[in-house]
């Protein structure tokens, strides 16, 4: 299309028509649709499922802490699974009764799988404690400078200038959005989202909905200010009174091991001496017998680690109400049981 008809279109204000495409043109078109539209299924089967693992590996597998175990278990199974079957190819089947090899392929096979999980939990449960602890201040500061006479979009710049440790980046997003025209409550709920916790959820939404039914902003910021803060404190209160039995439950497994260690080194091996004696001198059926220190002494690592194991859990449950929050105090009861079974005891 040249000048002049360009200019016409724009003074007729569209009253110029243009011409129609050839059939030549419009067949080419109509052939690159399927090809078109395939590549959009390969984009969109890249961004969910599958395909958005194979392409953000790392993002899935750190975006929530049991998302880890696509790759632990699978692991901790090749571990347990080809040390298996490698220790009895090359000592037969009886190693599963004569040797704490296979045990230890297991323990390390439960670790592999626990541990990672553990950590990214323990990460994940920091940061949500971080974050829903700045929220009261923030919902205060941004309550009481709306009073002053600030709108919104200026007590959230101002505000965004303030510290609130890990919650002043989302913080700053808030602003940035707000900045570019996005409205209280949009900008408000995505910064929810973004949050991803259930108080954040919880307090956002109360906002929102308070906002849209034209309430007193500044009350309503108050009163989730009130809420999260109340929230904040039930839950440390919480940790504060379940502490001790926690205690107890380490403690109670640190006792448990001492009397095994003790029972092994002493009892059981003064036991032995005395049974071997015994059947020396013709007096063994009179006596105890024959008393097999290694197998008792697996059969108590099995208890203690099984022991430590669940203990972890049930401290996990009381502590923070979570099974999974136990995982760090498993996998550490574990490990010394483990230890002390394989160099001290």
């Amino acid at each position: 299309m040249g000048f002049k008809e360009t200019l016409n279109n724009m003074l007729n204000r569209g009253k110029f028509k243009q011409p129609k495409l050839p059939a030549a043109d419009l067949v080419k078109v109509e052939e690159t649709v399927p090809e078109i539209t395939k590549k959009l299924e390969v984009e969109r089967k890249s961004r969910e499922g599958i395909g958005r693992f194979f392409k953000h590996p790392v993002e899935v597998l750190t975006e929530k802490p049991i998302n880890i175990l696509i790759v632990c278990v699978p692991v901790a199974l090749i571990v347990f699974i080809g040390g298996f079957i490698s220790m009895v190819k090359t000592y037969g089947i009886g190693v599963l009764f004569n040797s704490t090899v296979v045990d230890d392929f297991a323990v390390f096979a439960v670790l592999i799988a626990v541990v990672p999980l553990a950590l990214l939990d323990l990460k994940e449960e920091l940061r949500v404690r971080n974050l829903e602890e700045a929220l009261p201040n923030f919902f205060r500061d941004l309550a009481g400078m709306n009073d002053s006479g600030m709108t919104l979009p200026n007590a959230v710049h101002l505000v965004a200038n303030a510290e609130y440790g890990t919650l002043t980046p989302h913080i700053k997003k808030l602003d940035n959005e707000m900045s570019w025209g996005v409205g209280f409550v949009e900008a408000l709920s995505h910064f929810g989202k973004i949050l991803g916790t259930k108080m954040a959820d919880r307090s956002v939404d109360l906002i929102a909905k308070a906002s849209r039914a034209g309430g007193d902003v500044s009350e309503v910021l108050r009163a989730a200010a009130r809420d999260t803060f109340e929230v904040v404190n039930l839950a440390q209160e919480r940790r504060n009174n379940m502490l001790i039995y926690m205690v107890i439950i380490l403690v109670s497994f640190g006792v448990f091991l001492f009397v095994i260690a003790i029972l092994v080194s002493s009892f059981l091996t003064t036991m032995a001496t005395a049974g071997a004696a015994a059947s020396q001198s013709g007096a063994g059926s009179q006596f105890i017998g024959r008393i097999d220190v290694p197998a008792y002494k697996r059969l108590f690592a099995h208890g203690a680690m099984l022991q430590g194991f669940f203990s972890g859990l049930m401290a996990g449950v009381m502590s923070e109400g979570r099974v999974i929050g136990g995982l760090k105090y498993s996998a550490l009861m574990l490990l010394i049981a483990w230890i002390a079974f394989r160099f001290v005891v």
